[in-house]
């Protein structure tokens, strides 16, 4: 079985401007190629950070730079890519209030996409779901350790809030091992840590260990927007996937990774990463000379952590999980 996995989908901006002038064809946001392979999958997981609603107001946290509201056809544009499930456990998921929540939550269910991460109350934003395909069972829990004032309560609607740099909560430890006792495949994807790292940081990686620890199979991180190494069963970050930001050029944002993951009866077996060019507002395979570039960032972030990749005569980049 496929599993493929992308890091931080923002269509919002000026990405949300080109899907709702003239309405752009989906091509126009993702090359035919990119897409061929997510929908290819048996199953695709993305952390969606942006909201999906034409109304709102922006959250009201003095300080607060960046608000991300995509404009319904986004939805569309999941079901297009063949995106099962998101994740909105992140700090963009309340940009413009709980109304535009709940006008997300709407938008995906009518589009076919589950959610996890967020919900209109602690309990169903908390909430794992269950995903099936070629007879495996995959589990699938969002959490995030940012921002507090975005955490669902017991009677208000948000996004499900772990404190990770004081330890894995005992609520979350229950919860993966809940659902690891009832899935084949028990998958993580947290938003954790700071922008623009090129490496997990040490809370990152302790809340990794245990959330092992506590059962689950893999785990899938994001919110550095640039990827990470992978250790064991731990894709630490993701990267971005399609966005309109200021490129870093020494950390190169706009070069990314599509990750698949083989997945038998007994868990995951392998990861293939794919290179990936993020344009502005467009995601395409990467050119010879940008996937060059992409391989040895990711051999160095991967053998920082102990971690070995072989090239593939595909021209993907692949690391044995056991």
């Amino acid at each position: 079985m496929k599993l493929v996995l992308a890091g931080d989908t923002m269509l919002g901006r000026s990405v949300g401007e080109r899907l709702s002038l003239g309405h752009a064809a989906y091509e126009e946001i993702f090359a035919e190629q990119v897409q061929q392979l997510t929908a290819a999958a048996d199953l695709c997981v993305v952390n969606l950070e942006c909201c999906i609603s034409e109304r709102g107001e922006p959250w009201p946290t003095p300080g607060k730079p960046f608000f991300f509201r995509a404009p319904p056809r986004a939805a569309g544009l999941l079901a297009w890519l063949g995106v099962d499930c998101v994740t909105l456990a992140n700090n963009h998921a309340l940009d413009f209030g709980p109304v535009a929540l709940a006008d997300t939550l709407e938008h995906l269910e009518r589009a076919g996409v589950a959610v996890v991460g967020a919900g209109p109350d602690q309990e169903r934003a908390r909430a794992w779901r269950l995903l099936e395909a070629d007879g495996v069972r995959v589990g699938v829990l969002g959490v995030t350790d940012h921002p507090l004032d975005f955490a669902a309560t017991e009677d208000s609607p948000g996004v499900a809030f772990a404190d990770l740099r004081r330890g894995l909560p005992d609520w979350l430890a229950t919860l993966v091992g809940e659902m690891a006792a009832q899935v084949d495949v028990a998958l993580v994807t947290p938003h954790w840590g700071p922008n623009m790292t090129s490496g997990p940081v040490g809370h990152v990686r302790e809340a990794a260990t245990q959330l092992l620890a506590a059962g689950a199979t893999l785990v899938a991180g994001h919110s550095a927007h640039v990827f990470h190494g992978v250790h064991g069963p731990v894709l630490y970050d993701l990267g971005d996937f399609v966005d309109d930001y200021a490129v870093d050029p020494g950390l190169r944002n706009d070069l990314g990774l599509l990750f698949e993951v083989t997945i038998d009866e007994r868990g995951p077996v392998s990861v293939e990463a794919v290179p990936l060019a993020l344009d502005f507002t467009r995601t395409r395979a990467a050119a010879p000379h940008e996937a060059e570039w992409i391989g040895w960032r990711f051999g160095k972030a991967c053998a920082e952590l102990g971690t070995q990749v072989t090239a593939t005569d595909q021209g993907r980049l692949r690391v044995d999980l056991r």
